[in-house]
């Protein structure tokens, strides 16, 4: 049976309030088309539901045992719409992050800040991926966006947007202090214990690369699993490591200055290529984009 989803509306209005005037004013309508649609209805069903008196309309039976269906249904959209309407203003909802270190602490960190002062209400999920596993999580759709480095390996289906680019620092513990007075080339650097995330990361494949453009050998003597435990490996003069600027901060080790020009680095913003954000993931992504 197909009949128009109009007529049960008013219909539940006329039921609702036991008047077609009634319901013609919340529908912002007229009494003879509530009238109208109401005796449309009844004839697609083939049953009386409203029964007339001076007095005003009541329900029959099987009027009644309709209005019990119409208004769960009825009930349950309007439901909907204010959750809808609830997202679009940012009142609840959600967004999942996957996230490098270097993302993290180079943006994502204070953009969260602000997101969260002007919209308490919205859950955050944050997942602490190496940028492999944060585009790999993007593209099962674990994730909403994914904020990794370069370099990335961006898969078909998804869209990378540059929103900042940044410096590695080339630092050492204080016992190595005097190589801080001279520039020193990556060849000598390279005879230093080095200290890199591990071997599974973007950011040692980096390394590696660069190395090799200059004829040399990229092979830490430590691989660390995150960057947070990096610095604390050179404060405790157990390397040489180059350091996102972010990390690099506080005392305790010193920056070495290279004759050779590292080149810089970005964070990315990557997200599914026609796929459709919910709200609350949107604003984010407008804000990392525009700080």
């Amino acid at each position: 049976m197909d009949i128009n989803y109009e007529y049960y509306k008013i219909f539940y209005y006329a039921a609702k309030y036991r008047s077609f005037t009634r319901a013609a004013k919340a529908l912002y309508s007229n009494q003879p088309n509530i009238t109208r649609s109401v005796r449309l209805l009844e004839n697609e069903l083939g049953t009386k539901l409203f029964e007339r008196s001076n007095k005003g309309v009541s329900l029959t039976a099987e009027g009644e045992r309709l209005y019990e269906k119409v208004a769960a249904a009825m009930e349950l959209i309007q439901k909907g719409e204010e959750e809808l309407r609830a997202e679009r203003e940012l009142k609840c909802g959600s967004v999942s992050i996957g996230a490098s270190e270097t993302a993290l602490h180079g943006i994502l960190l204070g953009v969260l800040n602000t997101y969260r002062k002007e919209h308490p209400h919205i859950k955050i999920k944050l997942f602490n991926h190496t940028t492999p596993q944060a585009i790999n999580a993007l593209s099962s759709a674990l994730v909403d966006i994914a904020l990794v480095t370069t370099p990335a390996d961006i898969s078909t289906g998804l869209t990378a947007h540059s929103i900042r680019s940044f410096r590695e620092i080339p630092v050492c513990g204080e016992e190595f202090s005097e190589l801080t007075k001279r520039k020193i080339t990556l060849a000598e650097l390279a005879e230093m214990p080095l200290i890199s995330l591990d071997r599974s990361t973007k950011t040692y494949e980096f390394y590696s690369e660069l190395f090799l453009r200059h004829g040399l050998k990229f092979s830490p003597d430590i691989e660390a699993a995150t960057a947070d435990q990096i610095l604390p490996l050179v404060k405790n003069n157990l390397g040489a490591a180059f350091l996102p600027e972010p990390f690099a901060v506080g005392g305790g080790f010193c920056k070495l200055d290279i004759a050779e020009e590292i080149p810089r680095r970005e964070i990315l913003l990557v997200r599914r290529t026609g796929k459709t954000l919910s709200p609350a993931a949107q604003k984010l992504c407008d804000m990392l984009i525009s700080n």
